[in-house]
């Protein structure tokens, strides 16, 4: 066993989700993490080839017009700069199929388990089963979030209200995703199918969706912020200290190590947030559908009949 297993088929409101989820965040974040570094290993090393092409070509760029670069023709850095960019758009993209399906599937995993150690292997065979309907899915959602944004910019033109609003249309379109996904792997549900059983739920139960996605969305982002002061200290003192004593940051061969560093950490840690963010709808989606069906709750009344 890991832990005590929580058990996740459960009627909750919005403050009982959120102490489940920090509870099960607590649990289970290092054995999620053994999987995720596992499986992202070789995503890790690309962000550090995407980040250093970023920060050489942007360097570059920069010295060749300043004049303190020792070439002026900034072509080669800019060919450094495009490469990164379309990389970086490269490994986002793979990295947020992944890391969404890896959060899914653990959580689906870890409740059919009762609580036992979730074995990497049955993690990825399950989502090498789904992967055509994970890509599927994944690009309506991307078709559908464009759609999204053109609402949004629509109605930011009402003062005050349109802003209010397109937030919260994000985060109904967030908790929609996020519970059509789990619908479709937990229920072997067709991608349609998914999208139809997600918005039934997020319909029934808007505010606790949206209000369960805000309150979480704002600690996880206030976590990652925490975590990243320490980097960003650190790359603040080493900036300062190497312009007091004269360092050309630009030309610093050290200086595009440590940046590259700092870049490559940053997109490592939002890849992982990726994760954490769909592990809040996994955990709603087991609360709204169980609050639906009753499933959890049949299954109890009928052990009881039956002497279990």
């Amino acid at each position: 066993m890991l832990h005590k297993y929580i058990p996740l088929k459960q009627q909750r409101d919005v403050g009982e989700m959120i102490t489940t989820y920090f509870e099960f965040f607590k649990q289970n974040f290092k054995p999620f993490l053994n999987i995720f570094i596992s499986y992202n290993g070789i995503f890790i090393l690309g962000f550090l080839g995407v980040s250093y092409l970023l920060v050489t070509g942007f360097v570059g760029i920069f010295s060749a017009q300043s004049g303190f670069g020792i070439e002026n023709d900034p072509s080669n850095y800019i060919a450094f700069f495009i490469a990164g960019t379309v990389g970086f758009v490269i490994l986002f993209l793979i990295t947020a199929l992944l890391n969404y399906s890896l959060a899914a599937v653990y959580m689906i995993q870890y409740e059919h388990n009762k609580g036992t150690a979730v074995e990497k292997r049955k993690v990825w065979e399950t989502i090498k089963q789904n992967l055509g309907k994970i890509v599927l899915f994944v690009i309506l959602a991307v078709f559908m979030y464009i759609a999204l944004m053109v609402v949004g910019v629509v109605i930011s033109f009402i003062p005050l209200l349109g802003s209010i609003a397109y937030y919260i249309m994000i985060l109904a379109f967030m908790s929609w995703m996020g519970l059509s996904f789990m619908t479709m792997i937990n229920d072997n549900k067709e991608v349609t199918d998914a999208f139809g059983e997600g918005w039934k739920l997020m319909k029934k139960f808007f505010w606790k969706s949206v209000l369960t996605n805000l309150v979480i969305g704002l600690l996880l982002g206030i976590l990652m912020m925490v975590v990243l002061m320490i980097p960003g200290i650190l790359v603040g003192i080493y900036a300062f200290h190497s312009l007091d004593t004269g360092v050309d940051l630009a030309n610093s061969p050290m200086a595009n190590i440590v940046w590259t560093l700092a870049i490559a950490l940053v997109l490592i840690l939002y890849t992982i947030n990726q994760s954490l963010s769909q592990f809040v709808n996994g955990i709603l989606y087991y609360s709204l559908h169980e609050e639906t069906y009753n499933e959890a709750t049949r299954e109890r009344i009928d052990n009881i009949g039956t002497g279990e």
